[in-house]
């Protein structure tokens, strides 16, 4: 039997490698000759930057920058020396798991530190940088990220925004001579998890800023905010950021990159899942095995384990799905070819409980599943 298990990591738990390893252990004690396929895989968010290092053979780089509140933290960018490429994952420095849950404030957290990590990239002497950007804390468009690569942004009184997606209903007007020139000779493609837009009801702010720890009126700021900052944008340059799709991704830093650095924004899925040869190998499989920490009903906007079910419609193979939550909405997957959906918590416990236990009920759900495959088969 040939199996390709291709999960996202599950956040405040377990890598997809971690995640992977489990399954497969479940899965050989039914079919222990089976030939399992163990595929980091990630879309953009958390884990892009193990994921594509373990595919393309690249070396970490350690370096200092700031979190989302600016405090001093230790980071990474992957480096492939012979084509010059940096693998930037937004979420080591503007992550949203760089802050505890009372810490959490998309009014105040800036993307800095992300500008950091191109800066340092950049100074590496990068030729090309696929940035992951899944995983934020911010709602500031990459401002501060464009802050950190010499960009400033100032208010009526020609002085510099303070950061955060409070800050930018008083921008004025932009500066961007000191914009870092090495941005026009890097080829940076963003992969980004998700694909709405910048502002309104699909937007960022209204979406995903409450998991930051926006309420409804800090949402409605927020997204006035952006709206603010694009209509800026507009005005100085005619560059149309409303209607870019993938530009509300990690709180706007998709429109940021898009605008400040000439990035390219592609489906996060896509782009890794092409480097890691995943296709190839669903091709021969006998089943394809996805998953990730939460699915829900935006798990079909971009998210990996959508994304794998595309590629085993495809050569028509089974798709099964694990998650360690269900969320609303996830009945809708059975309509986009997946056959099972299936969450690790066996009713015993917590959610906390669950994170604690995952591997081992990693494990035991990969061997239930391959049980009652056996059984009908």
């Amino acid at each position: 039997m040939n199996i390709v298990i291709a999960i996202d990591s599950f956040k405040d738990c377990l890598s997809s490698a971690g995640v992977a390893e489990h399954v497969a252990a479940g899965i050989r004690k039914v079919y222990p000759d089976a030939l399992i396929h163990e595929i980091p895989i990630a879309d953009g968010g958390e884990g892009t930057l193990d994921a594509m290092c373990l595919a393309l053979h690249a070396e970490k780089i350690p370096v200092e920058v700031h979190d989302p509140l600016m405090r001093p933290v230790s980071a990474a960018f992957g480096w492939h020396e012979a084509r010059k490429l940096a693998i930037v994952e937004m979420a080591m420095a503007s992550g949203i798991e760089r802050l505890t849950t009372n810490e959490r404030n998309p009014l105040l957290t800036s993307t800095f530190g992300t500008g950091e990590l191109i800066k340092a990239a950049l100074d590496k002497g990068c030729r090309e940088m696929i940035l992951g950007i899944g995983g934020s804390a911010t709602n500031d468009a990459g401002t501060g990220m464009a802050k950190a690569l010499g960009a400033k942004l100032l208010n009526s009184s020609g002085r510099e925004l303070l950061g955060g997606g409070g800050d930018l209903v008083n921008l004025n007007r932009m500066d961007l001579s000191g914009l870092d020139q090495r941005l026009k000779n890097v080829v940076i493609r963003v992969a980004c998890d998700v694909s709405n837009t910048l502002t309104g009801q699909g937007g960022a702010s209204a979406v995903f800023g409450p998991q930051k720890g926006a309420t409804p009126e800090m949402v409605q700021q927020l997204d006035a905010n952006l709206t603010h900052f694009a209509g800026i944008v507009k005005k100085d340059t005619g560059t149309d950021l409303l209607n870019l799709k993938g530009g509300g991704a990690a709180g706007g830093l998709g429109a940021g990159l898009y605008f400040f650095a000439g990035a390219e924004l592609v489906p996060g899925f896509e782009l890794i899942s092409e480097t890691v040869k995943l296709e190839d190998k669903i091709a021969l499989a006998d089943f394809v095995i996805t998953g990730e920490g939460k699915i829900d009903g935006q798990t079909i906007h971009g998210k990996t384990p959508y994304g794998v079910s595309l590629l085993a419609q495809k050569y028509h193979k089974p798709v099964i799905a694990v998650a360690g939550q269900l969320g609303d909405g996830y009945r809708d997957l059975f309509s986009f070819g997946f056959g099972g959906i299936f969450t690790i918590s066996d009713g015993r416990g917590s959610v906390e409980d669950s994170i604690r236990r995952a591997p081992e009920l990693l494990e035991s759900l990969g061997e239930r599943i391959f049980r009652l495959i056996k059984t009908i088969q």
